[in-house]
């Protein structure tokens, strides 16, 4: 018989999640939004259509977390992963192919549900394999999504004096393949083995709490995505063009660390506490550029909206999980998935007066988020401690559960 092959070293399944996130997620979902004010400007693509091409990748993306929820195998093959990483770098080349906003728009939904599928696959991977490493390792593998936000923003932002929105998306293909070359060889969750369930009692405790979780992170999924898809065209509105671009990486730079950041501080702070923090610091930022058009609340704005939207989703998920509430990450990305499909058709009537409008509207649909995530506070059973992996980890004690905080 042939040996199994060796594990990587924790640091090589970081870098290979990290890469497959970069691809998914930073790339994959969010190279639209530095890309967008190029289609508005050389492709005749107008705000409303730009918002029907981000809702068509947002459900998508629900499409895919909703199959990952529903055939739990998915998560655990390589072949799903590596279908979904040639995916992600196919929709992208062939966007320039064409003129269509309904093609458009099928390539953006095929582009969601291959994000999603990446998304799933690379966090059951991280908890799974690196459940026993101390949590900035998990947390860093999130700042993929981060890099992969600021390589895809520098590139934009490079081609945009020398090429159009083709070459663009060309060169985001390219980067995707390298992403997913990276990714290649990361291994998926393995089959359980056994599922062990916690007791009723504390089930029962744990549901109290995790609907007003869920109301705060699905309404973080409405406020968050108006911001991530229409943050530079608003910056851009009335500012020099590359100052759009150039807020985006910042953007990128300030999510790389971020999960790690907020993952540290979880061991000192409650999770509700800080995800309160976290909801009402972004608002904050989401609200800058509205109120004012100088490039230090453009780049200020940037900062604070990078730091903070990795860093809501990984103490969410991580509360629902020390919730111990069955499939928590499953359902909590789901309804995150619904509020981003809701978020830019929720704020389309607004677009034809400009962004500002919409990004106040955001600010204020996080803030009430912020407002549920205070409710979660209230009697919070932090007793019932647990890994991020959710539904089939085993109870320890709360010192322990103190050093393991999962994004």
């Amino acid at each position: 018989m042939t040996a199994p092959a060796a594990a990587p070293s924790p640091r090589a399944h970081v870098a290979r999640a990290a890469a497959a996130l970069a691809a998914g997620m930073g790339v994959g979902r969010f190279v639209y939004t530095p890309i967008l004010p190029l289609m508005h400007a050389r492709a005749g693509l107008s705000a409303g259509a730009g918002a029907n091409l981000a809702t068509a990748n947002y459900v998508g993306y629900l499409v895919g977390a909703l199959a990952g929820t529903l055939a739990p195998g998915l998560v655990r093959s390589r072949a799903v992963l590596r279908g979904s990483l040639l995916l992600l770098t196919a929709t992208p080349a062939a966007m320039p192919l064409t003129h269509s906003v309904f093609v458009w728009g099928a390539l953006r939904l095929l582009a969601g549900a291959a994000s999603a599928l990446v998304f799933v696959v690379a966090v059951a991977s991280l908890l799974h394999h690196l459940r026993d490493h101390p949590a900035h390792l998990p947390g860093w593998a999130f700042g993929g999504v981060g890099a992969g936000i600021a390589l895809s923003g520098l590139l934009v932002l490079a081609l945009r004096p020398i090429a159009d929105w083709r070459a663009a998306w060309w060169s985001a293909a390219a980067l995707t393949a390298l992403l997913a070359a990276a990714a290649w060889r990361l291994r998926p969750e393995e089959a359980p083995t056994a599922a062990p369930v916690a007791g009723s009692g504390a089930r029962a405790r744990g549901h109290r709490w995790f609907g007003a979780l869920f109301v705060s992170y699905f309404l973080e999924g409405v406020g968050y995505i108006v911001a991530g898809t229409f943050l530079v065209a608003a910056i851009g509105q009335g500012s020099p063009g590359w100052l759009g671009s150039g807020a985006w990486v910042l953007v990128g730079l300030a999510a790389v660390p971020s999960s790690a950041l907020w993952a540290r501080l979880g061991r000192r702070w409650s999770r509700p506490g800080l995800l309160l923090t976290a909801l009402t610091v972004q608002a904050a930022g989401i609200a800058l550029p509205a109120l004012t058009g100088s490039t230090a609340a453009a780049l200020g704005s940037a900062v604070l909206f990078g730091a903070t939207f990795l860093g809501v989703s990984t103490l969410a998920l991580a509360t629902g999980a020390q919730l111990r509430f069955p499939r928590s990450v499953a359902l909590l990305t789901a309804g995150y998935s619904v509020g981003q499909i809701l978020g830019p058709l929720v704020v389309a009537p607004l677009l034809r007066h400009g962004y500002h409008q919409a990004l106040l509207l955001a600010a204020l649909v996080v803030l009430v988020a912020a407002a549920a995530a205070a409710v979660l506070r209230i009697g919070f059973p932090h007793d019932l401690a647990g890994h991020m992996g959710g539904d089939h980890t085993p109870p320890v004690r709360r010192r322990q559960a103190a050093e393991v905080t999962r994004p």
